[in-house]
């Protein structure tokens, strides 16, 4: 699971039967540097299936691959990535290496 930055949404003009009445936002997965420098960087965008609600720039919780699929167990969807939570804050504290 990585944290993601939502920074857009996604309208389909057409779209297989398991995506009727799916909400898709355009994120980009965050490291560490992005998180601590408040930057976003644009090179890495992840189209992502959101049930959540996740608004602009919120910070989601990201599961790509098989993981993304598993809440629509057994009735699969094509997903590569799925907002599994909306985080209300990051906090991000070093513990010094002995």
């Amino acid at each position: 699971m990585r944290i993601a930055k939502v920074i857009g949404k996604v309208t389909l003009s057409r779209a297989v039967p398991e995506f009727q009445g799916a909400v898709l936002k355009l994120a980009v997965p965050m490291m560490l540097s992005d998180i601590e420098n408040e930057t976003t960087p644009l090179d890495d965008l992840l189209v992502v299936y959101d049930e959540l609600g996740a608004g602009h720039h919120n910070f989601i919780a990201l599961s790509e691959g098989g993981e993304a699929a598993q809440p629509f167990y057994p009735n699969m969807k094509p997903v590569d990535a799925y907002n599994a939570a909306i985080l209300d804050t990051v906090d991000i504290r070093y513990r010094p290496s002995k």
